[in-house]
């Protein structure tokens, strides 16, 4: 019978202003995952498709590494949404065909007078039929423990979301203003008269 592990993680980012607005940002679904998983962990697969290689995770005496696909995509309003669609335990076949990961998400920026903020929240959920002796295990230990697991990734993934994000954000509208500046001085070059 499956074990059924959860955990969710909510996110507060006051946004400093920059001459570019936060959700032209957003649009850019790469620099979102760019900002949460360190680029030698992901490959993308299609405009709004990642593969994402998890960090191992060792649970009870299992040491098990998911990897998953997600789907990261923005609306025309600017809110980004994270949807996982499919996850594979290399390496441990067992557990691989009895497991499930469902990750949902999303950040939203909001305007006021004191400026951008962005709100997300995301929703993590694992079952897995664990391997004897783990599933005699009683069932409040092994689900403190893998909710405990849980609310550890999610939390990773909240600090550096909490630190990246903005960081990237600058270099972004750093390069975009720098690309500009380019672009409108190459029309404005002297054009020399050889009569």
């Amino acid at each position: 019978m499956p074990t059924r592990f959860t955990a969710s993680q909510s996110v507060k980012i006051a946004v400093p202003q920059q001459p570019i607005p936060i959700q032209h940002y957003l649009r850019q679904p790469q620099r979102l995952v760019n900002a949460l998983v360190d680029n030698s962990r992901f490959q993308q697969l299609s405009e709004e498709v990642f593969r994402l290689k998890m960090r191992p995770l060792s649970f009870m005496t299992l040491s098990i590494q998911p990897t998953v696909d997600m789907r990261v995509w923005a609306e025309s309003n600017g809110i980004i949404y994270l949807r996982s669609l499919s996850c594979e335990i290399l390496g441990f076949e067992y557990i691989n065909q009895r497991f499930t990961l469902n990750l949902q998400g999303h950040l939203s920026p909001y305007q006021s007078s004191s400026g951008t903020r962005l709100e997300g929240k995301a929703d993590l959920e694992v079952q897995v039929e664990l391997p004897p002796p783990l599933s005699f295990t009683p069932k409040p230990i092994l689900e403190a423990t893998g909710n405990g697991l849980l609310k550890s990734v999610l939390l990773t993934v909240k600090q550096r979301l909490l630190h990246q994000l903005l960081v990237d954000y600058r270099h972004w509208v750093t390069s975009q203003m720098t690309e500009q500046a380019i672009e409108d001085n190459s029309g404005d070059l002297p054009i020399l008269n050889l009569d």
